[in-house]
């Protein structure tokens, strides 16, 4: 499938808006790195490119096409997810416990409001169909299983297994045990929403 002007343009939007949620949850996780800033501009280009890039290997499968705007959506998303989530570590100091979970619901779902509209209307290019009935209630089915494996794979990782290697309790709530929850939540998304939501 073809790269339209469009897919660049949103491609570029999302990537911008990924280097500026990475710049702030890297600033709460406390990692410091010079001209992390710089980040911004970085992936305002580079998602483009790497869109450009999968729409050539692309040209004779479109599921290829469609899983690289889906994991460009899905990059966004969780930067949207962490940077919710480390919002609310923020404002109230709480790292772990029942707080964390309710934290780590209320961030996926936001995440998850943002990927319904980024996907229906781009990746799987819904645009003139009207949300129906049925399609929302796929939505709402996929979503609440997505946010069971996201929830419960972050703090599974978060308050049974705790942070290891040597990383901070920040770090590992605000990154790691997220960071691995949106890889099988990523999976889940992809096929689930592909084969049951966004079904042509």
């Amino acid at each position: 499938m073809k790269m339209r002007k469009i897919d660049a343009i949103l491609a570029a939007i999302i990537g911008f808006l990924n280097g500026g949620f990475f710049w702030f949850i890297l600033k709460q996780i406390e990692i410091r790195i010079p001209y992390s800033w710089f980040l911004i501009i970085v992936f305002t280009f580079l998602a483009p490119l790497a869109l450009y890039i999968a729409s050539l290997i692309g040209k004779k499968f479109l599921i290829i096409f469609q899983a690289a705007k889906f994991f460009l959506v899905g990059t966004l998303n969780t930067f949207i997810d962490l940077g919710v989530l480390n919002f609310f570590i923020w404002i109230s100091g709480i790292t772990n416990g029942l707080f964390y979970s309710l934290f780590k619901a209320l961030s996926f779902l936001v995440a998850t409001t943002n990927s319904y509209f980024w996907n229906k209307f781009w990746t799987f290019e819904k645009r003139k169909e009207k949300p129906a009935p049925e399609e929302f209630l796929k939505f709402l089915v996929v979503t609440t299983i997505g946010l069971g494996i996201n929830v419960g794979v972050a703090s599974f990782f978060v308050n049974i297994i705790g942070p290891q290697f040597g990383i901070s309790e920040r770090l590992w709530a605000g990154a790691v045990g997220p960071v691995i929850a949106a890889f099988f939540a990523f999976v889940w998304n992809f096929f689930s929403s592909k084969f049951i939501v966004f079904k042509k």
